[in-house]
């Protein structure tokens, strides 16, 4: 193509966009105004994709991560032939639509994952780089590179300025993911102007220090600068690339490009034909001629690929049958049946074996470490606490920059890099990921695990060091409120097991579901206790009576979760020895036992009987379950630095305040 025929053909995606935020009278038009060039370029001429199905395993994969700009993406997908209509696209940022404000995984066909919060996008990306890699590494064999693909990410100032990008960033340099291509949108404007106040970062100096291979200096408005950077980033060998491409915002708006104005409002009726006449667009808005549209359409090009890659994959079969197989369950995310095999055997011998006392965080990382060994896509990681948490387990082996046939990620300290990178690898699919760290420090991933929950991705985040129980470590790495500020998250399973079979449920589950998973276990020991037959299903449920003895209603309830059913259970035992009926109620998932039908929530609770609930940490979350006179027993401040048992005394979360709970309970029926 002629350097002015792909200024035209650009121009679609321009005025695509500055006529659907017009309308909306609501978005972002100057990031895709000022990327069309470059977008143009790699989807025409790079892009490996097939619109007729979005889910081919082998496509390359696209993430906008300056999610902003929705409307990037949105036209790409409409041009190229996604099914995405012109009135789709009029409906953008309204109800229900399939343009929605930011790019959103699960509601467009071609969008990869959810984009908005800025430098997650890039993070998943990374993710994504790396699923490629694992995954080429266990199935590609002489002479059927299955698994081949590129991921490209468009990134913006704002991207590049949040933490989360840096972690990420400098993961993907040490592993040297070389098939990860990322073009920065330098156009030296965010919504409060100029950033160069604000962002003075030299940004080739800085990824050429994190160990990527650096293209500086491409004038994103040059369609033959950008082709030559991109050919330049694919041939790199052993290391991501980063292209930094100069834009100007806006591009093309005679009184608005260059300028703050263009970022994140409409560029109203006048700009907008004055933009028309500038770049020569002689059409009413929304319209796309057929020559341009033609020029667009992937959806050739694209069944070809896929069909001769379909080609190779019924070699490979031939081949490799076994591996196929594999390669397929778990593209379709399936799980293997030998994991739910193993799990009912496992239970059977949990149930009929003596209790032994032990850290919650040992029974968690026997049952992971099994599921490692049975289950191939399970991916474990941890950000720089693996012996501490034990998310290095006995089936673990390091994945190296050099030797990727491993099945642990030694993410270094980045818990937010190490949450997003999982959330990529989920989304890319063929991995179940883990990562672990302490509790306390979710809160500096919470937002990726947020997306996780939004994107409903397999990822599983693993957390130890649970409680004030944490001891002389101090309030820093106490967690208080963590626990109820996970569990608030919409579309989320928190569970915190109390014993080796409420781990293994909380396993099996994460493995299962179709979406995210948290699962937290303790450092401190849980409490020795037998298990009964009945109680696997009451573990599925979230909540089940673990001990009652006597039958009938009982006088009190006691309700707890994790290493706190030990002070149940001592406590219903004092309490028994006063001739009172005591139900120990175990809940080690607070949001599936929320989701059980109401009856089977008062049969387990006894509603109506007086209750404690007993969890170190916020007692905000167990009101919801109070349906008659009860309390909770929890921490309502910050910890101290002392040894655990202490700390547990000092702030009341023991045996003998719960007895005392239930006796005040009981005096004022």
């Amino acid at each position: 193509m002629k350097s002015l025929a792909r200024r035209d053909i650009a121009n679609a995606i321009r005025f695509l966009t500055v006529d659907v935020v017009q309308e909306a009278n609501s978005g972002h038009p100057g990031t895709a105004m000022g990327m069309a060039d470059i977008a143009e370029v790699l989807w025409n001429d790079f892009l490996k994709h097939n619109p007729a199905n979005p889910h081919w395993a082998n496509r390359d994969r696209f993430v906008q991560s300056n999610g902003h700009g929705s409307m990037l993406i949105y036209s790409l997908l409409h041009l190229s032939g996604y099914g995405l209509t012109v009135e789709d696209l009029r409906r953008h940022r309204k109800l229900h639509s399939k343009t929605p404000g930011h790019p959103e995984y699960g509601i467009t066909a071609g969008v990869e994952t959810t984009t908005g919060p800025l430098g997650q996008g890039f993070a998943n990306a990374v993710g994504m780089a790396l699923a490629e890699r694992k995954l080429a590494a266990e199935f590609n064999r002489d002479g059927f590179p299955i698994v081949d693909h590129t991921t490209y990410v468009f990134v913006g100032d704002g991207c590049l300025m949040e933490g989360v990008a840096q972690e990420a960033a400098s993961l993907a340099g040490a592993l040297r993911l070389s098939k990860l291509i990322a073009v920065y949108d330098d156009n030296n404007i965010s919504i409060d102007g100029e950033v160069g106040g604000w962002f003075a970062d030299d940004t080739p100096a800085r990824f050429r220090s994190l160990g990527w291979n650096v293209i500086a200096d491409v004038d994103g408005h040059d369609p033959k600068a950008v082709s030559e950077a991109l050919a330049l980033a694919r041939q790199s060998q052993d290391r991501p690339t980063m292209i930094c491409c100069k834009t100007i915002i806006g591009f093309g708006a005679p009184n608005k490009q260059g300028k703050e104005e263009a970022h994140g409002a409409p560029l109203g009726a006048d700009e907008v034909a004055l933009t028309r006449q500038a770049l020569n667009w002689d059409h009413p808005a929304f319209f796309v001629p057929d020559d341009i549209y033609a020029a667009w359409d992937a959806r050739a090009r694209g069944a070809a690929q896929e069909a001769a890659w379909n080609e190779l994959f019924a070699a490979y079969r031939a081949a490799h049958p076994e591996l196929a197989a594999a390669f397929e369950r778990r593209m379709a995310g399936e799980v293997s049946p030998a994991i739910m095999a193993w799990v009912e055997e496992e239970a059977q011998r949990i149930v009929i074996t003596d209790p032994v006392k032990q850290p919650i965080r040992r029974a968690s990382s026997r049952v992971a470490g099994k599921l490692a060994g049975l289950a191939a896509e399970l991916i474990g990681g941890s950000a720089d606490v693996s012996v501490s948490t034990l998310a290095w387990t006995s089936a673990s082996r390091s994945i190296t920059a050099s030797d990727f046939s491993g099945n642990f990620l030694h993410y270094g300290v980045r818990e937010f890099g190490m949450s997003a990178i999982m959330n990529g690898m989920a989304a890319h699919g063929g991995l179940v990921p883990y990562g672990s760290s302490y509790l306390v420090f979710s809160d500096y991933s919470r937002n990726a695990v947020r997306m996780a929950a939004l994107m409903g991705l397999r990822s599983i985040f693993l957390y130890t060091h649970d409680s004030i129980g944490v001891g002389e470590d101090g309030p820093t790495h106490q967690p208080v409120e963590q626990i109820v500020a996970l569990r608030a998250i919409p579309n989320i399973s928190v569970w915190r097991p109390g014993s080796e079979l409420e781990a293994l449920v909380a396993w099996h589950s994460a493995l299962e579901r179709k979406g995210p998973s948290v699962i937290i276990a303790a450092r401190q020991d849980g409490a020795v206790f037998a298990h009964g037959p009945s109680d696997l299903a009451g573990i599925r449920s979230g909540g089940y009576v673990l001990r009652q003895r006597g039958t009938g209603k009982p006088d009190i309830v006691l309700a707890a979760t994790g290493s706190e059913l030990a002070l149940a259970l001592a406590a219903a035992d004092r309490l028994e020895a006063d001739g009172l009926t005591v139900r120990v109620v175990s809940i080690p998932n607070g949001n599936l036992f929320a989701r059980e039908d109401e009856g089977y929530r008062n049969e387990v609770l006894a509603t109506g009987t007086p209750a404690v609930f007993v969890e170190a940490g916020s007692p905000l979350y167990w009101h919801q379950f109070l349906k008659g006179p009860g309390t909770v027993v929890g921490v309502e401040s910050f910890g101290e630095s002392a040894p655990g048992p202490e700390v547990y005394r000092h702030l009341g979360v023991t045996a003998d305040r719960v007895i005392d709970e239930a006796r005040r309970l009981l005096a004022t029926r």
